[in-house]
């Protein structure tokens, strides 16, 4: 069963299934960046190479949101979450989202996301690597449904940030234009926590 899901996922990217820009195993491209990264980051960077193709993410449980995001002050790319490790807690060797950028008819992985839905019964701000979590926010819509208010933190692992590593949008990242996944976006409302 497993085989046939891989050759079905491989066949599906050969013919270039919209929104699952997926390609082949691309390497990463942001090696200048990683004598930047402190120790726990470069671990968590390490830990997670195998999701530079995004064949081995699906087969994890990471499922594209099909949108390339972009907002008025940098990109974010194509979101891959992973619904079974939502919760109140985060693991740093377990990112919700793994967000890729499209190149050309690939994607190549350049940050990674930690998300808690307020949902979750999370009591207080997480944080993780010493960083506090952005939020709590709505839901970014219409790749979200709004009431899915929530808190979460970017990390650019892969991609260089000019903005920072734990910047939410990366100036550099840019979505296809005239792509009909591209989305431009304006910032989630902030809403409070209860």
């Amino acid at each position: 069963m497993k085989a046939h899901a891989g050759k079905l996922l491989r066949r599906l990217v050969d013919v270039g299934l919209p929104g699952l820009i997926v390609g082949a195993f691309l390497p990463c491209w942001a090696h200048g960046q990683a004598a930047k990264l402190p120790p726990e980051l470069t671990a968590a960077r390490d830990a997670l190479a195998r999701y530079q193709d995004p064949i081995v993410a699906v087969r994890d449980g990471y499922f594209s949101t099909l949108a390339c995001v972009e907002y008025p002050d940098g990109g974010m790319g194509v979101h891959f979450l992973n619904m079974a490790t939502l919760g109140p807690t985060v693991d740093p060797s377990k990112p919700n989202v793994l967000i890729y950028q499209p190149v050309g008819n690939k994607l190549r992985l350049a940050a990674a996301e930690w998300f808690v839905p307020l949902a979750s019964g999370v009591k207080e701000r997480p944080q993780i690597f010493g960083q506090p979590f952005d939020g709590p926010m709505a839901g970014h819509e219409p790749v979200q449904p709004a009431e899915l208010h929530h808190y979460d933190l970017h990390v650019w692992l892969w991609k260089s940030n000019p903005a920072g590593v734990f910047h939410s949008t990366n100036p550099d990242l840019k979505c296809p234009e005239k792509e009909p996944y591209t989305l431009s976006m304006s910032e989630p409302e902030a809403v409070p926590h209860h």
